[in-house]
């Protein structure tokens, strides 16, 4: 039972925890309800596993969390850093400042202040003018910040002006750094948002690196709590020191080491969805199929490319702000098995955790679509009893008006899953289509627009699967001649990516080039284009 993995996955209404063996079986699995402190979700499905598994947890290696804790903060402007906000573009960018288009209250959380200094470079690599390092330090002078966010024009490009000021902050300041050309790609609104998005979440970032250690370390798993039982006598893994390592989800599918999430932590928004197109690839064994992940309250879908999710080339908002780093292509929908089912309307509003409570097959008075499903045949495995718990609960027999209701109900949520997957598929009709997610037993069996419908085992955690089997990757994205040193610079740009796959928790000898997209730039004085590199690999031992 040699190296387990723990995947965990933290959801709006519930936390998924599993476990793998070496050959990448689900051997335990468990599901408990999110709590408001979503530590405490995490801790209790981590609980459950680890009792299923018994003296095996000695033997787990490795555990990776998909966690909401930073988009949570964002939206509730809660636990945010403040932020120094540097800007290298002067005098071209000076009529949009920094932060222009943020919501009041979020700016008023994160900004410490905000400064447009000289630097900068064009797309062609000239600068727009010499760095001036005295004028950061006079603005880093006058506020009081917990981080810096650094941004210069084009330094996807170019990012010498945006190292030269990193090191002037850490080496002066003390202060950790946020930069650009680290996080997000062309577009300097958008990336300069991410990035001071990025800075504002380092003390969320700690917080929840923290907890995860600690919760390992209180079981007896992480590197502490092996060394702390080692040192009592408790089993040769304790004695060794050796623990089992923590990772966290990205929102691309893949992982990263807490060291660089420390630096990243704005990386691990979106990696719920991306989590459940990854676990749907491994456990259906489909490269290429449109997901739906059916959970309590919504239902996300998205679209899988050569094993991975497509990715959006649409700016994507973060509480109220236009960001421009690679998230999952994901359409949402107001749909779960906890919806409330009314006589004219479904939704969008949904009971959450309280299904177990509330809804009419669990003896509760509110019919949800979970109630709907079960009144048209569509049961999950092992609750076969639910149609005769729908029948005869709190209600008595089912009026024929309530089962009307139900009925419509369905026909309802049937059409929003195929408009749905029809604004998917883009007009291809041979994918199929994976269904996951607790609440996949809500899908029909058939379904315009995709040649089939999977339902794969254990497919009700496949979020916390996607957790477990990712891997660890780094991405560049450049402008770079196109002339005759295009080949040399492409194959630097990859050997940039895989160091950043490296970086972050991959093994060298298994790290390959999983994505490389080129588009030509032609409204440049020289040929130039603009190149994309993803490489990926399995998690170093």
């Amino acid at each position: 039972m040699a190296d387990l993995r723990i995947g965990i996955d933290v959801g709006g209404t519930n936390t998924d925890a599993v476990v793998l063996d070496v050959d990448g079986r689900v051997i335990a699995k468990a599901k408990r309800p999110t709590t408001p402190e979503v530590t405490e979700g995490l801790r209790a499905a981590l609980d459950a596993v680890l009792a299923e598994l018994g003296s095996g947890r000695e033997h787990v290696t490795r555990v990776m969390l998909g966690t909401t804790h930073a988009t949570n903060a964002i939206l509730e402007r809660r636990g945010l850093g403040r932020v120094a906000v540097v800007r290298l573009g002067a005098p071209a960018t000076t009529a949009v400042p920094p932060l222009s288009d943020w919501p009041d209250d979020l700016r008023k959380a994160v900004s410490a202040g905000e400064a447009i200094v000289p630097g900068g470079h064009y797309v062609d690599g000239r600068e727009i003018s010499p760095l001036d390092l005295d004028a950061v330090r006079r603005f880093l002078d006058g506020v009081r910040a917990d981080a810096v966010a650094v941004t210069s024009v084009f330094s996807p490009a170019d990012d010498g002006h945006e190292r030269r000021v990193e090191e002037l902050v850490r080496a002066e300041y003390g202060l950790p750094v946020s930069v650009s050309s680290e996080i997000g790609s062309l577009g300097l609104l958008e990336r300069e948002n991410a990035t001071v998005l990025n800075a504002a979440l380092y003390g969320v970032a700690a917080h929840v690196t923290d907890a995860l250690v600690t919760a390992l370390a209180e079981r007896g798993l992480g590197e502490r709590g092996q060394r702390e039982q080692g040192a009592r006598g408790q089993g040769a893994q304790g004695a060794r020191g050796r623990g089992a390592r923590p990772y966290l989800a990205q929102n691309d599918g893949t992982l990263m080491t807490l060291e660089h999430a420390a630096r990243l932590p704005v990386s691990t928004i979106g990696s719920g969805p991306a989590n459940s197109l990854r676990g749907a690839a491994y456990l259906s064994g489909v490269a290429d199929a449109v997901v739906v992940d059916v959970g309590g309250t919504s239902t996300d879908l998205g679209v899988l490319a050569g094993g991975f999710p497509r990715e959006s080339a649409a700016a994507v908002e973060i509480g109220g702000v236009l960001t421009n780093f690679r998230m999952p292509d994901i359409l949402a929908i107001a749909l779960g098995g906890g919806t409330v089912v009314r006589p004219h309307g479904l939704g969008p509003d949904s009971v959450g955790y309280r299904i177990v409570r509330e809804a009419l097959v669990f003896g509760g008075a509110t019919a949800t679509m979970t109630d709907a499903a079960v009144a048209a045949g569509r049961i999950p495995p092992g609750a076969e009893d639910w149609r005769d718990r729908l029948q005869g609960g709190r209600q008595g027999d089912m009026s024929e008006e309530k089962a009307d209701i139900l009925e419509s109900a369905v026909t309802r949520a049937d059409r929003m899953v195929i408009d749905a997957v029809d604004r998917m598929t883009l007009g291809r009709t041979d994918r199929p289509l994976v269904a996951v997610g607790g609440g996949a037993f809500l899908l029909p069996d058939h379904i315009p627009g995709v040649s089939r419908v999977i339902r794969p085992e254990h497919a009700e955690v496949a979020n916390a699967v996607g957790a477990a089997i990712a891997l660890a990757s780094g991405r560049v994205d450049t402008i770079l001649p196109a002339g005759d040193s295009r080949a040399a610079a492409i194959e630097s740009a990859k050997e940039e990516a895989r160091a950043r796959a490296v970086a972050a928790g991959a093994d060298p000898a298994g790290v390959e080039i999983v994505d490389l997209l080129e588009v030509p730039l032609s409204y440049l004085s020289e040929p130039a284009v603009r190149v994309h590199v993803k490489a990926a690999g399995p998690l170093a031992r």
